[in-house]
């Protein structure tokens, strides 16, 4: 099987090595030269490109058979040319590519917006708090027109990352002894970098389409988890202040209750400290 993997960075980087010890044939993209090296660890073929760039897109996707768009901006002013851009690219060379038969994007939960707490699931419409978010819905409503008989889209709307060289020490560590807004109520959804390449695969094996929440069952309270991670590393904790407003843009309890249910099993369904 060819497989393309479009933006490889923490997520596409664990996920061609776990693809190419199936020994699929797997060609990655980059945006940074630098990182070339690394890349040709675990893929046959690495381009680099930006993914505005319709000519080179359309080459490296030739004979493909599964595309994984898993961009990541760096800062957030390059958020409409990383994702926008990239999947108005993307979709309009998918009609030159009669072999591409699936379409794996990894979105961002971040899309529900400030929901007070309450619970979403995939049919709650999306309340993009800020223009980062509004793009990212955007980006999902381009990929979607692209869904036919043919090529089938499936989008996982991504908690939180953490995993190896990602620990949540390395997150919350910062923040030990200082003074943060709210009273830590608002609740927070993660998921492991193993469960985010294992719902990766189970979504190519079994050819999922459409939109799936990918969170563990955690949803910890602000206050929970940065309190775990930082007493378990005998840090002091975060000075929580009721006066001034929580200025999280989202905040959601979101269920993982779809994807269970087309057979996916979590290999690490509580958040690991």
């Amino acid at each position: 099987m060819n497989i393309a993997i479009i933006g490889c960075g923490y997520v596409g980087f664990a996920v061609s090595q776990y693809w190419q010890n199936k020994d699929f044939v797997i060609t990655a993209t980059t945006t940074t030269p630098e990182k070339v090296p690394q890349l040709q660890t675990v893929a046959q073929k690495v381009i680099v490109t930006k993914g505005d760039d319709a000519e080179t897109l359309k080459a490296v996707l030739k004979n493909q058979d599964v595309v994984l768009l898993s961009v990541g901006a760096k800062n957030r002013e390059e958020y409409e040319n990383t994702y926008l851009e990239t999947v108005k690219t993307l979709v309009s060379v998918t009609k030159y590519l009669p072999n591409l038969h699936q379409l794996i994007y990894t979105g961002s939960y971040s899309i529900y917006g400030d929901r007070n707490g309450v619970w979403v699931d995939e049919e709650t419409p999306p309340a993009p708090a800020n223009i980062n978010a509004q793009i990212l819905r955007k980006t999902e409503d381009i990929l979607l027109s692209a869904d036919n008989e043919n090529l089938r889209v499936c989008i996982l709307r991504l908690g939180g990352i953490y995993g190896p060289g990602r620990e949540l020490i390395k997150i919350f560590g910062r923040v030990a002894n200082t003074t943060r807004p709210g009273k830590g109520e608002d609740i927070t959804n993660w998921v492991h970098l193993d469960d985010i390449v294992g719902a990766i695969e189970f979504a190519r094996h079994h050819r999922l389409q459409g939109i799936y929440n990918l969170v563990d069952d955690s949803h910890l309270s602000s206050k929970e988890l940065i309190g775990n991670v930082l007493t378990l590393n005998n840090l002091p904790d975060v000075i929580w202040d009721a006066s001034n407003k929580s200025n999280r843009p989202h905040n959601a309890w979101v269920s993982n209750q779809k994807i269970k249910d087309t057979g996916y099993e979590f290999i690490h369904p509580q958040i690991i400290f």
